[in-house]
């Protein structure tokens, strides 16, 4: 077993520090074990505002010793260890999931936008935002393969991404999805509706999300054009 959690902390070490946002990864892992800022603080012996501040970007990036010792708080943490394992592995039927990338530099979302053909529904003021990645979904599939753990996975690295779903109805449920979820995407990009749910539109502004509605008719067209960049 304590090789198995030796493996899982360089995993995840791995996975910060090859992260261009390295304090968002942070924080996407704890919120994906369900560990609050306040019980990690008082792990790591640290104050709460401290630890906060790693987290937001407000202190410099984190060093490889802080980081150590903030996934080893998070294991120490978790009374489960195997929902550490099963956080860092593949969801076991990844049919909802079609594609799913970091970039290797921060991508401006108004550059997503213009590359999928995109009409912005809501969010156009935030298009000078950074996006570090992207998630390709059914959305068909991810109703019924996904479970809720399962949706945390789609978010990879860092929750600075775009999030895009095809062979979408009206994008109320995946709308619906990310409102309950505690992890929440900067960009949402809709494939297939002619018309989009006005409470789809309301939700993503309440989220504060970049909501888009592509013109693309199939997902290999998102593939091609994300694989530029």
């Amino acid at each position: 077993m304590l090789s198995d959690i030796d493996d899982v902390l360089a995993k995840i070490a791995g996975n910060v520090v090859a992260n261009p946002n390295p304090c968002s990864a942070l924080k996407v892992w704890r919120k994906r074990l369900n560990v609050k800022q306040i019980q990690l603080a008082r792990e790591m012996k640290i104050s709460p505002s401290v630890l906060s501040d790693y987290e937001s970007g407000r202190r410099s990036s984190p060093g490889v010793i802080f980081i150590k010792k903030y996934i080893e708080a998070l294991i120490k943490l978790d009374r489960d260890h195997q929902r550490i394992l099963d956080g860092i592995m593949e969801p076991k039927d990844k049919s909802a999931i079609i594609a799913i990338g970091e970039f290797k530099e921060p991508v401006h979302a108004r550059t997503i936008v213009e590359l999928v053909n995109g009409l912005v529904l809501k969010g156009e003021e935030r298009l000078t935002m950074n996006i570090y990645g992207y998630t390709i979904l059914d959305s068909i599939k991810a109703i019924y393969d996904l479970s809720g753990f399962d949706f945390y996975r789609i978010f990879g690295a860092t929750t600075e991404r775009a999030l895009i779903f095809t062979k979408v109805g009206l994008g109320r449920s995946p709308l619906v999805a990310i409102r309950v979820s505690q992890l929440k995407p900067r960009m949402v990009i809709l494939q297939g509706p002619k018309v989009v749910d006005p409470l789809a539109i309301d939700l993503a502004e309440k989220e504060r999300i970049i909501f888009v509605l592509s013109s693309f008719s199939d997902e290999k067209s998102f593939i091609e054009a994300l694989s530029k960049l």
